[in-house]
């Protein structure tokens, strides 16, 4: 039901302005339980609550839909959240291996380049620069260099086999590296409906629990259902 909730509120979730978007405070699977508890006590209320002004079906019977729907976008994030995680693990592994196969590389490529001095600028060329992006795409690079150059390197008992490697590890480290990057974890689609769909749920449950302090203000075994426990 939570993905139907969360197809029938998208639209909802999307057109809402970015500057009312909330993040959650309080944890979310906490939330989502008062959530369910605030629709079950309210049940008891209804006469009082819609004659206090309470709009009955845009809050309270859609609580259950804005329930569902937060309920699956924050499992959405939780699932990329955790694949960013095992990315920046795998790249912790991964990252030391590909400096160190470049760098052989660039090796390799200087003596089978020594007597081409336009080759060897080009080696020094993609040598030139630092970080991982410029590794990743200093792998791509050698492995172009190499193809146009094979005369050179097969005259030295060269693996060829070692510049498809320095492809596809260019490739594959391109996409662990985009999903490992934590700075997009707080960006993410993922994160923006969810934190949407927080706010959205929000609404109704703030204006389910302010009706139901006014109207139970006096009565305080039925007030202690619309204050949440979690604060207390």
């Amino acid at each position: 039901m939570s993905k139907q909730n969360y197809d029938v509120k998208l639209a909802v979730l999307e057109a809402i302005p970015q500057e009312e978007v909330k993040k959650p405070k309080n944890p979310i699977d906490v939330y989502l339980q008062e959530s369910e508890n605030l629709f079950i006590w309210a049940q008891e209320d209804k006469k009082q609550l819609v004659n206090t002004g309470l709009d009955w079906n845009v809050y309270v019977l859609d609580l259950p839909i804005r329930t569902g729907a937060c309920r699956y976008a924050q499992a959405v994030w939780m699932k990329e959240r955790y694949s960013q995680e095992e990315a920046a693990k795998e790249w912790k592994e991964e990252a030391p291996k590909a400096y160190t196969f470049r760098n052989d590389l660039l090796a390799d490529f200087r003596f089978a380049f020594r007597r081409r001095s336009d080759l060897l600028a080009r080696v020094r060329a993609i040598a030139d620069g630092e970080g991982d992006a410029d590794m990743i795409q200093d792998l791509m690079d050698i492995s172009v260099l190499g193809k146009a150059n094979t005369t050179e390197l097969q005259a030295v008992k060269y693996d060829l086999t070692r510049l498809d490697l320095a492809a596809q590890m260019s490739n594959d480290l391109a996409e662990l590296l985009a999903k490992a990057n934590g700075a997009t974890m707080d960006n993410s689609k993922a994160k923006e409906l969810r934190d949407r769909a927080y706010t959205h749920l929000k609404e109704a449950m703030t204006e389910i629990k302010e009706t139901g302090k006014y109207v139970f203000r006096k009565n305080p075994e039925r007030f202690k259902g619309y204050i949440s426990r979690y604060k207390r």
